[in-house]
């Protein structure tokens, strides 16, 4: 956190990934603290999204400063909205494409592979997301859009309980 502060977050790029990590570093010390083993997979989940989110904040950040962009953060000035947008594309394809392969070949998950009918959840969420920041501008409070946004907490609800139910019906 000190190395964000005090440098990655003036530099375009690494400052989003900087946020990414902490994320992740966030999901391996709950891992440790409960001591339970978590699938490689969640980890690169959890740094694609964290990722995501980031970008969007950007996004929005961006969108909503306009021309004083530079004053708000520094490396506004060097981001574009369709630079920000690309990488949303790529970042949200790159969730999509890892939740799929954590459900089909995780271990520590179903044989039977029923984890693969929360998907539907992942996607309608990202998308849902996506559409948010873009239609709304609401990116740069993530916490808010997870909190206020109806469809995206029905969505969050009923992967919750799709996944839960699975563990507990299929478990070993």
């Amino acid at each position: 956190m000190l190395a964000y502060t005090l440098v990655l977050k003036r530099m375009i790029l690494l400052d989003v990934f900087a946020i990414s990590a902490g994320f992740v570093l966030r999901a391996v010390a709950g891992a440790a603290i409960l001591q339970v083993p978590i699938s490689p997979w969640l980890y690169i989940c959890t740094g694609l999204g964290a990722l995501l989110i980031a970008l969007a904040k950007r996004r929005a950040e961006l969108a909503q400063s306009g021309e004083s962009a530079g004053g708000q953060r520094d490396t506004l000035e060097r981001y574009t909205t369709t630079l920000l947008d690309q990488l949303i594309a790529v970042a949200a394809t790159s969730v999509v494409m890892t939740y799929t392969l954590y459900t089909f070949t995780a271990s520590n998950l179903p044989a039977n592979h029923a984890m693969m009918l929360t998907i539907p959840f992942v996607v309608h969420g990202l998308f849902r997301y996506i559409y948010l920041v873009h239609a709304k501008d609401l990116g740069e409070n993530p916490e808010d859009i997870l909190l206020t946004d109806l469809p995206l907490i029905i969505t969050i609800v009923s992967w919750l309980a799709t996944a839960a139910t699975i563990l507990v019906v299929y478990r070993d």
